[in-house]
């Protein structure tokens, strides 16, 4: 028997870094979200009503995927029933939160109070994963929170007529990193499409739910902009952003979800000439050069096997997903 390499290093898995596809699917995932609040906007329904058809026109198409793709949702989703049902609803729950909010508070403060998962998530890998950050990670995290400050402190508006909003886009980024927690843990033994597939059968009902009791427009006349969001944000998005779950740090996806502003902001500039100011393209540079850092600060495998420097993503138990 060989003798065992004394280390100090607490990392318990040990998985190699994360490649560069994970990287560019969470890069890709939170452009093709960034869209969701124009589709929302182009919709003739209720708020809570898009994001229901979001995930109704989406539910046949994962299904359809996850099976063709012959990952067995069915059968892979044993004793997991639990956790894919509560994820399905934390999400059901984060859009509805946020599409009512959204409609009660300027879209700064949405925006700002929407994507607060993007520190909540990492406090949970901190705390709870014990994947603690390297030096780099913690200026990663500096630069990110300095970035998100330029990006939306400027034009954040503090005030009563807001707070109902407020609350409500702050309970959706609270909701939506329940959802990353859950869905996280799932991603360990399935593979990404069959969870959210399946996470996402758990929301209609929810939606619905939620739907009729704003009493809001169900039926659209304009098909469209529903199927886009659908289509974009479900299925592209929300696909990609679970397929990285299972490969990247909570730290990473969480700084991820700052280009979601940058994205919106080009978005608005573009359809509804909202002006970016320098300090929003000097915020979005400080994203930007978040992202580069925390990807250089990535754990790299010793020549025993052994995870060095850095705590480990979470990581897919099947190789092939």
């Amino acid at each position: 028997m060989h003798p065992t390499k004394s280390t100090t290093k607490t990392t318990v898995d040990p998985s190699p870094a994360p490649g560069i596809g994970p990287i560019l699917a969470v890069i890709a995932a939170n452009i093709a979200l960034a869209f969701g609040p124009l589709f929302v906007r182009m919709a003739d329904t209720g708020p809570v009503a898009a994001a229901f058809w979001r995930i109704a026109l989406a539910v046949p198409v994962l299904l359809i995927a996850a099976f063709a793709l012959k990952e067995r949702p069915i059968a892979s989703a044993r004793g997991l029933w639990g956790l894919l049902l509560f994820s399905g609803v934390a999400f059901a729950a984060d859009l509805a939160s946020w599409h009512f909010g959204i409609m009660r508070t300027t879209l700064a403060n949405s925006t700002l109070f929407g994507n607060s998962a993007t520190f909540i998530y990492p406090i949970y890998g901190f705390l709870i994963a014990r994947m603690w950050p390297t030096r780099m990670q913690a200026v990663a995290l500096l630069l990110a929170g300095l970035g998100a400050v330029l990006l939306l402190g400027r034009s954040a508006e503090l005030s009563p007529r807001n707070l109902a909003g407020d609350m409500f886009c702050l309970l959706a980024g609270v909701l939506y990193a329940l959802y990353f927690i859950l869905m996280a843990r799932a991603r360990t033994r399935m593979l990404p499409v069959s969870a959210l597939a399946l996470s996402s059968v758990a929301s209609i009902v929810p939606l619905l739910l939620f739907t009729v009791l704003l009493g809001e427009q169900i039926m659209p006349s304009q098909w469209t902009p529903l199927i886009l969001l659908a289509l974009i944000s479900q299925v592209i998005g929300q696909g990609l952003m679970i397929y990285a779950l299972g490969h990247l740090s909570p730290l990473v996806v969480g700084l991820a979800l700052l280009l979601q502003p940058v994205v919106a902001g080009t978005i608005g500039w573009a359809m509804y000439g909202e002006r970016l100011g320098t300090l929003d393209l000097v915020g979005a540079l400080l994203v930007g050069a978040a992202l580069v850092l925390v990807r250089r600060g990535a754990p790299k495998a010793s020549p025993e096997g052994e995870v060095t420097k850095e705590p480990l993503p979470v990581a897919a138990a099947d190789p092939r997903s």
